[in-house]
């Protein structure tokens, strides 16, 4: 055999080995190594590699069996339908192509299929057996073929839901579905593992897997577990529904959960439609998702399609781009806040992650450093979902360099040479430099500069540190004493740049007293309590002056919260840094009472705003508090308004659900203005 032709066999009997090590971790440990998207890329160059060499091909391959394997922790149980895997598609094009094989399939010349749409759970699947409407037998998927007897367990996850709903039940009906853990419940969970010294689970899919196959069904019963059912197996005694919408319904008319995202769709536009509203809304549900399953609805095509070796042809999951990949660690580095607090930073080998190329992810501190084991040259899995701050989730141990040292967390400020102290419970670590700390010093001038807070444009990172190092300025106040010739003089500022920049100095003395409280910089005092103390106190004069106890009457101020505000405003420094601000001419317009507005709806009530509105949200959010409203930005029972705008999406759902009143922009603003009653 040739070098040529030996080389692929090499390649293909590799990742066969690697794929089924990573099943076994997957399926059997609850324990996975590296995140699905790495894996699907190593199951997608395996297929590929044995369509171009088919003489290597193998009934033995991950690629024609399901991935599982039934455990011997519990007895076996013989599938009486084979519980199929799904193929997976990552594009448009894909799609495309398999929706087209349908339609030649099934004969269908014009017109379009109807496909049953469903988000694609990332937890375990089951099958639960019922007969004569009692629940008999649970087991998990295992290979396809055979899975493990888990009836108990899944009793506790059940309830109330072992005896079916209804008359005229079916002699035998098998249902799949998914068990998977809410996203709040799996924190909390994690939380409650960490205190009691228990090892924390990965994430919400291993935690649903690893609670779900105890050997203690007490231990199950205790772990907040969901399900959410989706197909149907053996059907005896009754006739199955024509359709898989039909299944579903039947299914949740005898007491079994299906989730109210389903939706059928028509064609390959109406799938993708699904596809781009599951994943817009993706980040706001509560439960994981990885995609969405596309399901032919008409259960006689399911039937004359069939299946492959390891899925239905008849339907397909379409993948999210991935909020998870494989990178390594170059360096692990210590930022300084402004607040002094010290943050290691892992530097990564630039990944694509959650849509953008991710190159540092936070380690919080170093209790996180020492659960995780990081290390630099570590291969670790990084995390990011929606605007979150990529993270590293875990290290793949089995891929460490015999190189790698533990990290040192360190005890004198690598800025300023000050001691590093720990707060509280001793998590929070800060230097202890203060405002002799050069980055803190930075830091808080960037942070009052920042668009949320001053907004003063064109003072980038590169500039604050040129006049910190150049002795211009010391702290915010020094801001307002700046030249232009002093502008012009520094490195790379053009004339009209150097005039920009003085320009916008100058506008930024016109603000609001919210946005200028949450610009100083105060410990805990972040955009939403800046609103809090204007809306309440009026005045700086006033917010200066309360005590703790006075300010603990603020809605939403806590004893923490007001001894930090306190202790700003009585620190001798923080009195000359204020005066400089106010001599320099920053001012804000008087803000309106509450109690000018106690005839509004909005006194005393919780709002929360939704969609786009044509006006800034700011603005609408500064009109409600003065309107005496409390804004918050989640809908619960205790939500009284939402106000919504265009593209209004998961809130107005909620609220609708919760009964809570809908207000549309016109509504909204005929209130404020007219300040009706109820």
């Amino acid at each position: 055999m040739s070098g040529l032709q030996k080389h692929p066999k090499q390649h293909i009997l590799q990742l066969r080995e690697q794929l089924e090590y990573h099943n076994y971790r997957y399926y059997v440990l609850d324990d996975p190594e590296i995140p699905d998207s790495s894996y699907d890329r190593l199951m997608q160059e395996l297929e590929e590699l044995e369509q171009c060499y088919p003489a290597f091909q193998s009934m033995d391959s991950p690629t024609q069996k399901v991935g599982g394997f039934a455990s011997e922790t519990f007895s076996e149980v013989v599938h009486a339908v084979p519980m199929r895997s799904l193929g997976n598609a990552f594009d448009t094009a894909e799609i495309t192509s398999f929706a087209r094989r349908v339609k030649e399939l099934v004969g269908l010349e014009t017109g379009e299929v109807e496909y049953v749409a469903e988000p694609k759970l990332d937890g375990l699947a089951v099958s639960l057996r019922y007969e004569n409407g009692w629940l008999v037998q649970a087991a998990t998927r295992g290979d396809g073929k055979k899975g493990e007897n888990i009836t108990h367990n899944m009793r506790m996850v059940l309830a109330d839901r072992t005896r079916l709903n209804g008359d005229r039940l079916p002699e035998v009906l098998e249902v799949r579905g998914e068990v998977f853990m809410r996203t709040d419940d799996f924190h909390q969970l994690n939380q409650n593992q960490q205190k009691a010294g228990l090892k924390t689970f990965v994430n919400p899919r291993n935690a649903a897997a690893g609670s779900l196959r105890q050997l203690d069904p007490a231990i199950t019963a205790s772990r907040p577990l969901s399900l959410y059912c989706y197909a149907l197996g053996e059907v005896l005694g009754v006739a199955p529904p024509k359709s898989q919408l039909d299944a579903l319904e039947w299914i949740k008319n005898m007491g079994l959960p299906v989730t109210d995202l389903v939706k059928p769709v028509v064609g390959v536009d109406g799938c993708i439609d699904y596809y781009n509203e599951l994943l817009g809304r993706r980040d706001s549900l509560p439960f994981n998702i990885d995609g969405v399953v596309y399901k032919v609805s008409r259960t006689d095509w399911q039937s004359s399609l069939g299946f492959t070796a390891k899925a239905p042809r008849w339907a397909i999951a379409h993948k999210f781009p991935a909020q998870e990949q494989v990178t390594v660690v170059e360096n692990i580095a210590i930022q300084v806040g402004r607040t002094g607090a010290i943050t290691p930073v892992a530097r990564l080998k630039p990944v694509f992650v959650g849509g953008v190329t991710v190159a540092n992810a936070t380690l919080h501190n170093a209790a996180e450093i020492n659960r995780l084991d990081v290390r630099a040259g570590d291969t670790v899995i990084v995390r990011r979902a929606g605007d979150v701050i990529p993270e590293v989730v875990s290290v793949v141990h089995s891929q460490r360099p015999q190189s790698a040292r533990a990290f040192r967390f360190p005890r004198e400020c690598p800025v300023c040479g000050s001691a590093v102290v720990n707060q509280g419970d001793g998590v929070i670590a800060r230097c202890s430099g203060g405002l002799f700390c050069a980055a803190q010093k930075k830091e808080s001038i960037k942070h009052f500069a920042s668009r949320r807070a001053m907004d003063i444009e064109g003072l980038g990172d590169k500039l604050v540190n040129q006049l910190v190092n150049d002795k211009l300025i010391d702290d915010i106040g020094d801001l307002f004493s700046l030249t232009l010739t002093q502008l012009s003089n520094l490195d790379r500022m053009a004339e009209k740049s150097a005039t920009n920049l003085f320009t916008a100095i100058e506008r930024s003395k016109n603000t609001t007293l919210a946005r200028f409280l949450y610009a100083l910089g105060i410990p805990l005092v972040g955009e939403a309590t800046g609103e809090t103390l204007s809306a309440n106190l009026f005045t700086l004069d006033e917010v200066a002056a309360k005590s703790e106890e006075e300010l603990q009457n603020i809605p939403d101020i806590g004893p923490i919260v007001a001894k930090s505000i306190r202790t700003f405003f009585q620190q001798p420094h923080n009195q000359k840094v204020l005066e400089k601000l106010l001599n320099a001419g920053i001012h804000w317009p008087q803000p309106t009472r509450a109690k000018d507005f106690t005839h509004s709806i909005f006194a005393a009530k919780t709002v929360v705003l939704t969609g786009t509105l044509s006006m800034a949200r700011a603005q609408a959010k500064s009109w409600l508090q003065s309107a005496g409203a409390r804004v918050t930005g989640s809908v619960s029972k205790n939500t009284d308004f939402v106000i919504a705008g265009e593209d209004a999406g998961s809130k107005a759902d909620k609220a609708r659900q919760l009964g809570v009143e809908i207000l549309n922009e016109a509504q909204f603003l005929q209130h404020i203005h007219n300040r009706l009653t109820v």
